[in-house]
């Protein structure tokens, strides 16, 4: 991990109580899953997809998503929460069939635990999805919080699923580190008055602006700050 500003190795550790994961791109490569679901989905519905929106789309909740097609492309076949399912429930077969976990991501958890470290899981996906999720990548036992954004009225960049987690772990925003892969993610951290890890898995394009730390990965070099 290398450090952008703020504490030092021993400050770090004695103030940060707990560490807070993003799920999709940082638990699961789920990217894949969703374009491929919704293209598939959207599609079926007389939408035409395209590069430049569905950039924007990257970062919303599933029914912002929906929304957002549906107002450009309007359909009568189905209500926007039956084809919000739809996409959910295609996402979901997709991490069945082809797994996806992020390397390394089991170890590096089970290490933080046993440095005595508060585990939470924030996510702008459906809730649903999350026991997939973590079944899939063998790692659900080792959560002591879990979020979806469909508990607050707004997803990330809001601040307010970060602030749940941190409530609901006991543990004081500024005591908490947020692991995050997205731009939005790291606003709502950041937000919250947490610190932010930027985790880029090789990705050269990762904005880390607002990132107090940056990881490449969750490899055993990568665990030093946090022991």
């Amino acid at each position: 991990m290398q450090f952008n500003h703020g504490y030092s190795k021993l400050e770090f550790r004695y103030f940060m109580k707990a560490v807070i994961f993003d799920m999709d791109g940082v638990i699961i490569d789920s990217e894949p899953f969703w374009q491929k679901a919704e293209f598939e989905v959207f599609s079926s519905l007389g939408v035409a997809l395209s590069a430049e929106f569905t950039n924007v789309t990257k970062t919303m909740t599933t029914i912002e998503v929906t929304r957002f097609w549906y107002e450009k492309y309007p359909w009568d076949s189905k209500t926007l929460e039956e084809v919000e399912e739809m996409v959910i429930t295609r996402v979901m077969e997709l991490i069945e069939q082809a797994g996806g976990e992020i390397k390394g991501i089991e170890f590096f958890i089970k290490k933080l635990k046993s440095n005595g470290f508060k585990i939470g899981l924030a996510t702008n996906s459906p809730y649903k999805i999350i026991p997939v999720v973590l079944e899939k990548t063998g790692i659900a036992q080792y959560f002591d919080s879990i979020f979806s954004a469909e508990f607050v009225e707004f997803g990330k960049p809001d601040p307010a699923i970060y602030l749940m987690t941190s409530k609901e772990l006991g543990i004081d925003p500024e005591n908490c580190i947020v692991i995050e892969d997205s731009y939005s993610g790291m606003m709502a951290a950041k937000k919250a008055g947490m610190k932010v890890v930027a985790f880029t898995n090789g990705n050269q394009d990762v904005n880390l602006s607002l990132a107090d730390y940056k990881m490449e990965s969750f490899l055993e070099q990568e665990l030093h700050i946090f022991s």
